[in-house]
């Protein structure tokens, strides 16, 4: 399988607008029990990041709750991704999302080759930071994206952390 991240952003695109999102911070965890997904946060080992399954027809996320608020956000909306994108997958084992820092799953992932981990997070970046309200920040001023403090603002703004809003504003998500 060949990873499609642009098919993945627009899937995020399809319910930024379905729910009518108007606005950062997008409300990810309403959008999750609203497509009938129990959201489960739980303490996990430090590298557990998130894990999306189904069970008995049910689709579940589960979240790190020791990981900061906005990791946690982008650990939601990055298995949200899997039961949009991956639902075949994941219906057939449970899918563990470990150890990504800016949440890569593991050495695969890392490498930026694993193709579900690829779509999971263009899809969450999108979700989160949508190009529309990214663009509109921007355009708005007020905001270095040159200087860690500005990349910090935006940051705070979107409800995820820097290190998500560098890659993102870098293309690479």
């Amino acid at each position: 399988m060949m990873a499609d991240p642009e098919r993945a952003r627009e899937a995020a695109r399809v319910i930024l607008r379905a729910f009518g999102v108007k606005g950062v911070p997008v409300p990810v965890e309403r959008i999750i029990k609203a497509r009938n997904i129990v959201l489960q946060y739980a303490p996990l080992e430090e590298d557990l990041s998130g894990m999306a399954y189904i069970k008995d027809g049910v689709g579940i996320i589960g979240v790190n709750a020791l990981h900061h608020p906005n990791r946690q956000r982008f650990s939601a909306a990055h298995e949200l991704g899997h039961h949009e994108l991956h639902a075949q997958e994941i219906g057939k084992a449970v899918h563990v999302d470990k150890g990504f820092r800016v949440l890569l799953r593991d050495d695969v992932s890392s490498q930026g080759i694993d193709p579900l981990e690829i779509e999971a997070n263009a899809f969450a970046s999108e979700l989160l930071m949508p190009r529309e309200f990214l663009m509109g920040a921007l355009d708005a001023g007020g905001l270095d994206i040159e200087d860690d403090a500005g990349i910090e603002a935006l940051a705070r703004k979107f409800r995820v952390s820097a290190a998500a809003m560098r890659y993102r504003l870098a293309g690479r998500f």
